[in-house]
């Protein structure tokens, strides 16, 4: 079953920004910003590799629907 924004464009602002939290950013500050869409976007492949091992975030695991909405934005080049 398609969710009913799998086919639609998403974005950084409206739909990736949103997924990391405070506290998150805080956490990775010292590295890069996850409320930045270029720091974002050029630690992607990263952030994901983090998130589906587990390492990240450090108080348990994304729901599945958040982890396949940030893999459908990296396969969309990574939209602003």
């Amino acid at each position: 079953m398609r969710s009913p924004d799998e086919g639609a464009e998403l974005g950084f602002e409206q739909d990736i920004k949103p997924l990391f939290r405070a506290k998150d950013r805080n956490a990775m500050l010292a590295h890069f910003d996850l409320f930045d869409h270029a720091d974002v976007a050029q630690h992607a492949d990263a952030i994901i590799g983090s998130l589906l091992s587990g390492s990240m975030p450090c108080d348990g695991a994304w729901p599945e629907a958040h982890l396949e909405k940030l893999q459908r934005w990296i396969d969309m080049g990574k939209p602003a």
